[in-house]
């Protein structure tokens, strides 16, 4: 491996060669653009190919990270987010076994955040594990927040899928080069990135780019209406100053942009009333998020679970499960859980359009109000949608599971995103998350059912009740 490794260090690409380097026993090549820088007026444009390089390109560090802002406190003391200014940030990296094989699996990893924040340089997304196992893993960035996925006149919608888009033809006509098949591709994501992956089986632009789909933490219902998703872009252009065009917007400074940006998604965390940013908008931004897909009548025709019940992405074998207790991630380290009365949380959810009676029959059963409430957002927003994404799929494999694992940090259990370093078996990089002592078994059994789904189709259960993990 070693010797072969070393004559291969240098791969050709459609746009130019590039030089990987040694990751323990196998090879990573990191920061290679797929696709032109989008700044200036190419900032609200279609993903468009980047211009060839002749020299041998250096791939043997992180590139840098889409526009945006870190996370609040206290998140951002529990989820390590790395921002890395620069203009090619439409990137991916690659950990292969060996640029010499032919024919591996190809596994592409779509982060999550929000559509607002992260990227592919995190420790905890680091392929190597997927490589260790004989998989090719990739790993990409795509536009976030308002250059992403704003709804913005002039613009082409959901530019944040099309980068995803063109990352994935990227895989299909370069992969081969570093030991994968471009015929055996999964795509996996978590939070907005799980979304993402039910956008992509449903968008008709994607067909034919990946072979299997596994969704951590998503659903099939995150598309705006596109008149409501023009709202918020009307909102924000206002607090600038300017037409909401892509012309008058990507003229914005984007220190700028991102400051507007995130005032908006605040005024909406305060506010949410589905009369002033649309009721889509409302029902779907759970009070954090302001953007996110569009139905746009091209990439998404309608929402992901209604394409998907029409029958798209019926051949796809799809993986799909949430994490037992995901809104203690947000309310828990936050105070609101342990702060949160029955008045408060039905009127949390009442103001919110959110159905109730799951939150009733807990505080019954005698469940704490902070507790009951993390559990209603939990079944409404990840795992109801996602056991009725899995049902409209009456003639696709799809296979279900529970993350139930629970962390002793502040109070999280088995909160969003805590499944993560488990899926990558990168515990000892994820204390901040996991605590000190993780449980690896935990991290053996999942990883190895992520790696047997990309190499077979199927994680190794069945039926229609969810596997349970922890």
């Amino acid at each position: 491996m070693t010797r072969i490794a070393e004559q291969n260090l240098v791969v050709s690409t459609v746009s130019g060669p590039v030089r990987g380097r040694h990751d323990a026993d196998v090879v990573a090549f990191l920061g290679i653009p797929y696709a032109a820088p989008p700044t200036g007026a190419a900032a609200f444009a279609a993903p468009q190919p980047h211009a060839r390089w002749e020299e041998v390109r250096d791939a043997t560090e992180y590139g840098p990270t889409a526009p945006q802002v870190g996370y609040p406190a206290p998140i951002a003391a529990l989820l390590d987010n790395i921002i890395e200014p620069g203009d090619d940030y439409l990137n991916l990296n690659i950990w292969t076994p060996d640029p010499g094989a032919t024919g591996l699996p190809v596994m592409v990893w779509i982060h999550g955040g929000a559509f607002s924040r992260g990227s592919n340089r995190l420790g905890i997304y680091a392929g190597d594990t997927f490589a260790r196992d004989g998989v090719v893993c990739v790993g990409i960035n795509y536009r976030l927040g308002v250059p992403g996925f704003g709804a913005v006149p002039g613009a082409p919608d959901n530019r944040g899928l099309l980068d995803q888009i063109a990352a994935l033809e990227w895989v299909r006509d370069n992969i081969a080069a570093f030991g994968g098949d471009p015929a055996d591709v999964t795509i996996f994501g978590e939070s907005a990135g799980a979304m993402s992956v039910a956008s992509l089986v449903a968008s008709p632009r994607a067909t034919g780019l990946f072979h299997r789909a596994a969704m951590q933490s998503g659903n099939g219902l995150t598309a705006a209406d596109r008149d409501d998703a023009r709202k918020v872009t009307a909102k924000l252009a206002e607090k600038l100053g300017v037409e909401n065009t892509a012309a008058a917007l990507s003229a914005i400074p984007m220190p700028d942009l991102l400051k507007a940006q995130t005032d908006v998604v605040l005024e909406f965390t305060m506010n949410p009333d589905p009369d002033v940013w649309g009721r889509t908008v409302a029902d779907i931004g759970l009070g954090i998020m302001t953007t996110f897909p569009v139905i746009d009548g091209d990439v998404l025709p309608a929402t992901p679970e209604a394409l998907i019940a029409d029958g798209a992405g019926r051949d796809i074998p799809l993986l799909a499960g949430w994490n037992q207790t995901e809104f203690r991630f947000f309310f828990a380290p936050t105070g609101i859980a342990a702060a949160a009365t029955e008045g408060m949380a039905r009127d949390m959810l009442g103001r919110a359009g959110m159905p109730t009676d799951l939150l009733e029959r807990r505080l019954a059963d005698g469940a704490s109000a902070g507790d009951a409430l993390c559990e209603a957002i939990t079944a409404i927003a990840f795992s109801d949608p996602t056991r009725a994404l899995a049902a409209v799929r009456t003639d696709a494999p799809t296979y279900l599971y529970e993350f139930a694992y629970e962390s002793p940090v502040a109070d999280i259990r088995a909160g969003h995103a805590v499944e993560l370093p488990f899926v990558f078996d990168h515990l000892d990089i994820a204390h901040s998350l996991v605590g000190p002592e993780p449980d690896q078994s935990v991290a053996d059994a999942m990883h190895a059912a992520w790696v047997q789904f990309a190499k077979t189709g199927e994680p190794g259960w069945a039926g229609a009740e969810p596997h349970r993990f922890g």
